[in-house]
């Protein structure tokens, strides 16, 4: 066990402080000067810019083009979508006093744009010809929360923001469930995390929504991290803003939209879903640095340039590599880069480079293997894709254990305050939903199928779904 374990909570019995050491000392992240701020240090911004570039192909492929709108909104429009303003009301920062006088109309710091948004929709859309309108834009956006943790739940956080605008409700429908799935894709092919998909409950669904889709990613604590959400918004965004067109048969139609979104909490989601007692666990795709090589015995002739050397061949070959040459011990740093997850460490020194080999560890496994020079390039990759699968595999069973299926109550409140999520059958009344968390924090995760052969696990009523119960971050 590595001494820089001593400078981060024991991940067994405190996972929360485990967490808040670990993004802090591997220099993800600082806490603003603000309380409930957050810096982005390179390192987790990195993560961040990974995170984007996978998505914004994926969004372009689907006909998707970024833009950007102002933070500021002017309240009246806030107040146009009745149950979408009372949804945000309690976390919305308002700016009252600017230039040095009073306001004439306060101004909303965007907890998020379908508001304005929709006011341009309004004034661009006018045809069906200019339907389907698809656009996204990468921002910040402020929601003045009461608790706060780094990535988790900030009051300022960065986040992608997709629109779109249609002119059937089937389309709207379709939009949000293609979303969804390039969400649990990139999430699986990416940060290595599996999730639990499905529609939220009438409870839980976003402010103003017909419909809200959720990942639900699971961490290694039992509770569950809404890591990306869709809505299917009907009409109701359309009306409050006035989106019109002229549809096929020459009438006005207000149009239908949805909007969806994935922000820095993902990068929350891949500390505590794949972090372990030594810090952090990276997976390959989503790892700033991928491999790291560390010179042994560097003052001897030829170590130096053979590491090098190393690193040209990483580099060409499209792989985030960096040599360490500093003045610290190989123990110093392989304790290092171990706390900060990198997924491959190569280790060359002279009876290495003597034998043609260089010695890897796999941060995932521990496991020692040698690894031929004069292949280095293809045989990283190899090793490296191998760590991203085997690490899908383990956060696939820790999933998968995480999961109680139960049609006792008590039993259900017993698992999850022990760590689990329950796959329950419930009622679908908003009323006996609220019973639930009101008595036991307990609430509703996403629906995974509907049914009305069984009784609700809480009132006894007929069930109208099965749905996860767990508690959150």
């Amino acid at each position: 066990m590595n001494n820089f374990v001593n400078d981060i909570a024991d991940i067994n019995k405190d996972f929360a402080q485990w967490y808040t050491d670990v993004v802090l000392k591997t220099e993800m992240v600082d806490y603003g000067p603000v309380k409930g701020t957050m810096v982005i240090r390179p390192y987790g911004y990195a993560i961040w810019e990974l995170i984007q570039d996978y998505f914004n192909k994926e969004f372009k492929k689907c006909g998707v083009k970024n833009a950007y709108f102002p933070m500021f909104i002017p309240e009246s429009f806030l107040k146009r979508e009745a149950e979408h303003v009372e949804g945000f009301a309690p976390e919305v920062a308002v700016v009252t006093y600017a230039g040095g006088q009073e306001l004439s109309e306060k101004l909303v710091v965007r907890p998020t744009s379908e508001t304005i948004i929709g006011e341009m929709f309004s004034k661009w859309i006018k045809s069906y010809r200019d339907l389907p309108y698809k656009i996204n834009q990468w921002c910040n956006v402020v929601r003045w929360e009461k608790t706060t943790r780094p990535f988790l739940r900030t009051s300022e956080f960065l986040w992608q923001e997709g629109h779109t605008v249609q002119a059937s409700a089937d389309d709207a429908e379709k939009d949000a469930l293609e979303m969804l799935k390039i969400y649990s894709n990139g999430l699986r092919n990416l940060l290595a995390i599996p999730t639990l998909t499905g529609r939220k409950t009438e409870n839980e669904k976003f402010a103003g929504a017909v419909a809200t889709y959720s990942m639900e990613a699971v961490m290694k604590d039992g509770k569950c991290l809404q890591s990306g959400t869709t809505h299917n918004l009907g009409q109701n965004f359309s009306r409050a803003s006035n989106i019109k067109f002229l549809n096929k048969d020459e009438k006005l139609d207000y149009a239908f939209t949805s909007s969806w979104g994935v922000s820095t909490r993902l990068i929350g989601a891949l500390v505590m879903v794949h972090g372990d007692e030594r810090g952090l666990r990276l997976p390959p795709h989503i790892a700033p640095i991928q491999v790291v090589i560390i010179p042994i015995a560097s003052k001897k002739e030829g170590v130096v340039e053979k590491c090098n050397e190393v690193l040209d061949a990483l580099k060409k070959a499209g792989i985030r590599a960096e040599l360490d040459n500093s003045n610290n011990t190989p123990g110093w740093k392989f304790n290092e880069y171990e706390m900060k997850g990198v997924p491959l460490r190569l280790e060359i020194g002279p009876r290495d480079i003597e034998n043609g080999v260089a010695v890897a560890v796999r941060r995932d496994t521990h496991e020692k293997l040698n690894l031929n020079l004069a292949k280095i390039d293809k045989e990283v990759n190899k090793t490296l894709e191998e760590i991203q699968e085997n690490m899908l595999l383990q956060a696939e069973s820790n999933l998968k254990s995480a999961i109680v299926e139960t049609d006792d109550f008590n039993t259900l409140v017993e698992e999850v305050n022990k760590g689990k999520v329950a796959l329950a059958y419930h009622c679908g009344d908003s009323a006996c939903e609220t019973e639930i968390k009101n008595k036991t924090t307990i609430k509703t995760r996403v629906i995974e199928s509907y049914s009305t052969a069984h009784k609700c696990i809480f009132c006894g009523k007929k069930s109208k779904y099965r749905v996860y119960f767990g508690k959150q971050y």
